[in-house]
């Protein structure tokens, strides 16, 4: 979403948007667990599918790298997200399956409330986890100003920690909280 524009990390000593990092985080995992397979779905106003599961990491980093802003509609639609990650592991036989959800925001598009779609996970044996990237109050955004020009602007971001946290309780979860 917009907000992953955000410029409240810094990468490598210099100030950073949250995608960037967010990117960086992602393929630390996938170097992490090279026997796993792993799926990727983004999602701003609406989820969508960038790589299905596969075994395949360096295909899988190429669609990492290729994520950029704009891509869908903005928002931020947790509760669809996590549905459609559902979607593509309900039929999965494997040991374990588990939804990895990592958001900079509040559920404030889609059409399936984010508790909603815990709950279905948890009916199907699939455990999530969540992960909340960004600060609270204010963060400075790439704006443009009245003669044109591209500067950075203070806007107020927040994280529905509540929720995120709500999604992680059911029996079993993990909690990850990097706010």
């Amino acid at each position: 979403s917009g907000s992953m524009e955000a410029m409240d990390f810094t990468l490598d000593g210099k100030p950073a948007n949250r995608l960037a990092v967010v990117k960086k985080v992602v393929d630390e995992f996938i170097d992490q667990r090279p026997n796993d397979r792993i799926g990727l779905l983004a999602f701003a106003g609406r989820p969508y599918l960038v790589s299905p599961l596969t075994l395949d990491h360096d295909w899988l980093r190429k669609r990492l790298e290729s994520l950029n802003l704009g891509m869908v509609e903005d928002g931020t639609a947790i509760g669809s997200a996590i549905g459609s990650g559902i979607n593509h592991l309900r039929d999965q036989k494997s040991k374990s399956r588990m939804l990895i959800l990592l958001t900079d925001g509040i559920n404030n598009a889609g059409s399936v409330p984010p508790l909603v779609a815990a709950e279905a996970a948890e009916t199907l044996g699939i455990k999530v986890y969540t992960i909340g990237a960004g600060t609270r109050g204010e963060a400075p955004v790439p704006g443009i100003n009245a003669w044109g020009q591209r500067r950075l602007v203070l806007k107020k971001v927040d994280i529905d920690e509540d929720t995120l946290t709500k999604v992680a309780e059911h029996p079993g979860r993990l909690i990850i909280a990097a706010v």
